[in-house]
């Protein structure tokens, strides 16, 4: 996939809102003494909500091909788009709006601030804390015109064979790397053990923060950045063969992010103004005066 393919309106924004994929998750992955929904559920196709998701699913597994991420980092990886202060792009992605959600009368913001103070509460180190506040800050994607599949999603290997753990996995026989034989075999263009850090994942908004962050904040944090989303391994444990030890040790971290990440939100708003010098200061500490997008 050269050159990018246009996309229709309703391909780019199969979703009501981004949030719709977040709430799918904790769907799936409910908080722990919660039941959870028999999987049959997730195959509804008489819920009008559940289709939306579902179609959402197939785009993402459709188009997420090895020739499109390595296009896609390509194109993005060379931040040449914007550069601001971090608090600052913080509030672009606060600009990130859907009005037509009437669930929520909380923005990107102040969805990320509960999520680092609930990490701040229970005591852990500072740069966790800036983690929490800042892990969907590649979410501004979606303000560079991105499709919303492009930027959201559970992330999964490519260049491998799909695993059957990653959701809708019906929807990878859409793509075409799944009658590839370089790329449908159990490791593809990948050797066994390699390692997560050899690997490309579907693309998002987890690599674009990864990589805008990694010369600034301490390893676990960007294992957390950059792995946040991919299920599939750290919930399911699907990718074993390509993970190396150091993987492992890292991945701890990752599944101590992942309770933060999809549990901790509440309609009670934080107060801005009281966290903000909190935060700058925090961010001045680990990351430099402006960031390039």
């Amino acid at each position: 996939m050269k050159n990018n393919p246009v996309f229709s309106k309703e391909e780019m924004n199969p979703l009501q809102n981004i949030e719709q994929w977040d709430e799918d998750v904790l769907d799936r992955y409910p908080e722990p003494g919660q039941p959870a929904k028999p999987k049959e559920e997730f195959r509804n196709y008489d819920n009008p909500e559940r289709d939306t998701v579902r179609e959402f699913y197939r785009l993402n597994h459709k188009y997420q091909t090895y020739d499109f991420v390595l296009e896609k980092e390509k194109e993005f990886l060379q931040f040449n788009r914007k550069e601001m202060p971090v608090w600052n792009a913080m509030e672009f992605l606060n600009t990130l709006v859907d009005d037509s959600d009437p669930d929520t009368d909380l923005d990107q913001l102040q969805h990320l601030l509960q999520t680092a103070e609930a990490i701040r509460a229970d005591g852990h180190p500072d740069w966790f804390v800036l983690t929490g506040f800042i892990h969907d800050m590649g979410k501004v994607l979606c303000l560079f015109g991105e499709p919303q599949w492009a930027v959201v999603g559970d992330t999964f290997p490519v260049g491998c064979k799909f695993s059957d753990k990653v959701v809708y996995p019906e929807f990878f026989e859409n793509n075409p790397d799944s009658k590839d034989e370089r790329y449908n075999t159990m490791y593809g263009v990948y050797e066994p053990g390699c390692g997560l850090r050899n690997v490309h994942l579907s693309w998002g908004h987890d690599e674009y923060l990864y990589q805008m962050m990694k010369d600034y904040m301490p390893e676990p944090a960007l294992y957390m950045m950059r792995y946040h989303s991919f299920y599939a391994q750290h919930r399911e444990q699907a990718y074993e063969h390509l993970m190396d030890d150091h993987d492992r040790e890292m991945f701890q971290w990752v599944k101590k992010f992942n309770p933060y990440d999809l549990y901790s939100k509440s309609p009670k708003p934080p107060v801005l103004q009281e966290l903000k010098p909190y935060y700058q200061e925090l961010i001045a500490k680990y990351l430099p005066a402006t960031i390039r997008l």
